[in-house]
């Protein structure tokens, strides 16, 4: 009777069991998926997928760098591999492209003489910049790597390079140092003053606040998106009154996305447009 009624026992134990785990993995993954991860700088820093440990190891945004500027440059050989004198299709787009850039940004600077020399430059970072920010609002991408400030900074630095060149080439180095930094018709008296402010903000300011201005805007582009539609992920696990939320969230990371899109041709365009200007007030450094 007694190893009858523990037998009984020991297989209701087993019966259970497999039940009430079930139970727990089922909650386990229901209070997983309602747990709200807020956006970090850790998002901008995952770890390397491949070369790791060596100074050519690749994470998943020098991948996404690589593969968008792969993707660019087939994009335009495949479009004008073979142009026609009346485009169609893929060429079409990107010669209006192309126009969009060298009429109200090249030449509208530049005037057509220079702004067709340096055109090349201008579209370059024109379409570098708008390509990999497009990746912040594209499924699975879900973040610009323009948000880390490694590619920023080296199109700040061609613009600033071909800035200096042009001024080096026209004035020579003095000459070009003294026409940007010492204001005529200025009294000699303040010149002192004011000789240490033009330095700064022309030599040292400028492209600082090229790479800063990009990469803020995407940074904080992305930290915005990932708090709406993390929370609206939050709202609809937690269940209850946070129901009633998440429809609104959703519709305010829909809205962030649409105003994202607005912020990624905007930069793309005032960093070709300012890269322009810094050209130009190199051609005429000493007219400023």
């Amino acid at each position: 009777m007694i190893r009858a009624r523990t037998d009984c026992r020991s297989d209701r134990v087993s019966t259970t069991t497999p039940r009430s785990r079930t139970r727990e993995r089922t909650l386990s993954v229901i209070l997983a998926a309602a747990e709200f991860h807020a956006p970090s700088l850790a998002d901008f820093f995952p770890k390397a997928v491949a070369f790791a440990g060596t100074p050519f190891a690749l994470d998943r945004l020098m991948i996404m760098r690589l593969a968008i500027a792969a993707l660019v440059a087939i994009l335009f050989y495949v479009g004008m591999r073979s142009p026609k004198l009346v485009p169609s299709g893929l060429q079409n787009v990107i010669e209006s492209a192309l126009d969009f850039v060298r009429i109200n940004i090249a030449e509208e600077i530049l005037g057509k003489e220079n702004g067709r020399k340096f055109f090349t430059i201008i579209a370059s970072i024109f379409f570098a910049t708008l390509f990999l920010n497009l990746s912040s609002i594209i499924p699975f991408l879900n973040i610009s790597s323009n948000a880390r400030i490694g590619m920023p900074m080296v199109m700040a630095g061609v613009a600033y390079i071909t800035y200096l060149w042009v001024g080096f080439s026209k004035y020579g180095f003095f000459g070009f140092i003294k026409s940007s930094i010492v204001l005529p018709g200025v009294p000699v008296a303040i010149q002192p003053l004011l000789i240490p402010i033009e330095f700064i903000s022309t030599f040292v300011l400028r492209p600082f606040t090229l790479t800063v201005r990009l990469m803020a805007n995407m940074l904080a582009g992305h930290i915005m998106l990932v708090l709406f539609f993390a929370a609206t992920q939050f709202f609809l696990f937690s269940g209850g009154v946070n129901l009633i939320f998440a429809p609104f969230s959703l519709l305010a990371g829909v809205g962030f996305t649409l105003f994202e899109l607005m912020i990624i041709v905007l930069q793309a365009y005032i960093f070709s447009l300012l890269t322009a200007v810094y050209i130009d007030m190199s051609l005429h450094a000493d007219s400023h």
